[in-house]
């Protein structure tokens, strides 16, 4: 792997070399944030041609390296943040402690493995799966006030960290850093889909897209990483990072600061 931008200081940065993992975690760490909010930051993949799955599935758009920096990702985050129809069609399962990351987790107070928060308004989900009757951090389920009561007591009863975010039945997303931050978890990572994450850009609080760009084009009707209403203004963001290997751009972009 190598870097592209910034610049890097050591000039052996530009040269392919083996990342080690606290390498990867010390380029991706999180930044501070003030007391009650929370950090969103977004990973996705997307083929050359805009495509942000093939066969339904990210998986096949992935790589080595894009695996190792999905792991990391996980690893520095609080709360993996996603819709409920990822949950369903990719078979979501808890996130795992990792010994590599465990004095760093330590060091920041952070719990031995990111939860699994769930966005979703009818709570149409297999409670019976392990996402919800083994995980090392309970499942967060973000849902709106107005969402069934026999489902809310339902996830309830299997473990499930029931947090209200929104009015109605509907999550309101632009509440829902403040309500994990709430909680504790500020530094969030959403995986999608790409409705949600459209949704997090819509809210105006998506802070920062990461962003792999593999060297395929995948052709199809495929969705782009953001699948949700058009924004009346695009939001603007600058790039922070660009990571190369083996053909695949690692983007990183942060949300950028209007002008005074």
């Amino acid at each position: 792997m190598r870097r592209l931008f910034p610049a890097p200081e050591n000039p052996a940065d530009l040269h392919d070399h083996e990342w080690s993992l606290d390498e990867l975690a010390d380029a991706y760490a999180y930044p501070a944030t003030a007391t009650g909010t929370a950090f969103t930051r977004a990973n996705m993949v997307a083929s050359l041609d805009g495509a942000a799955h093939h066969d339904g599935r990210s998986e096949p758009l992935s790589g080595a390296a894009d695996m190792r920096i999905f792991g990391v990702l996980r690893a520095l985050a609080d709360a993996v943040v996603v819709g409920a129809e990822t949950v369903r069609r990719e078979g979501y399962r808890p996130a795992r402690a990792r010994e590599a990351f465990a004095r760093r987790r330590a060091e920041a107070g952070q719990a031995p493995a990111p939860a699994v928060a769930v966005v979703s308004a009818g709570l149409d989900l297999n409670f019976s799966l392990p996402l919800f009757t083994s995980p090392l951090v309970p499942t967060v389920l973000l849902t709106g006030a107005a969402a069934p009561s026999d489902r809310v007591a339902a996830a309830r009863h299997a473990g499930a960290d029931v947090v209200f975010a929104g009015e109605g039945a509907a999550v309101d997303l632009a509440r829902v850093p403040a309500a994990l931050a709430g909680r504790g978890m500020t530094r969030l990572l959403t995986e999608g889909g790409p409705r949600l994450l459209g949704q997090f850009a819509g809210a105006d609080v998506l802070d920062e897209l990461c962003l792999t760009v593999a060297p395929l084009v995948a052709a199809g009707d495929a969705s782009r990483i953001m699948n949700a209403p058009v924004l009346e203004t695009p939001a603007r963001y600058a790039p922070a990072a660009i990571l190369e290997e083996d053909g695949f751009l690692f983007t990183r972009y942060r949300r950028a600061v209007p002008a005074a």
